[in-house]
């Protein structure tokens, strides 16, 4: 798991996820049962947290929603879909995760759809 949290880099909290969206804690737990984010237990104390990078402008990430459920289908846990969204892909270039944030989601699903086959 401890690679997983370098590969991401910064995290945020659920408190910390509800105070960056301005929403209650309730939203929070409402988005991830809806799946538009996904958390992982990290840290010595194995706090639940999201990639910071699923929040831009003050909201989440528009087209995450979307790819996650694509990455489901395709069999990938949350820690894998995560770990797939932050890792560096040279025919993009950057990562996934980049592409979703500069509005390159039609790409980005393709990509996971294909993860499937």
């Amino acid at each position: 798991m401890n690679d997983i949290q370098e590969l991401v880099g910064q995290w945020l909290t659920l408190p910390d996820l509800a105070e960056a969206l301005d929403v209650d804690i309730r939203q929070v737990h409402r988005l991830l049962d809806e799946r538009v984010v996904v958390s992982l237990r990290i840290g010595e104390r194995k706090v639940r947290s999201i990639p910071a990078e699923f929040v831009q402008d003050g909201g989440v990430v528009d087209s995450l929603k979307g790819t996650l459920s694509v990455l489901r289908d395709s069999g990938y846990s949350d820690e894998e879909s995560i770990k797939w969204l932050f890792t560096e892909d040279d025919s993009l270039p950057g990562t996934p995760m980049n592409a979703l944030r500069s509005g390159r989601k039609t790409e980005i699903r393709r990509r996971a759809q294909s993860l499937a086959w």
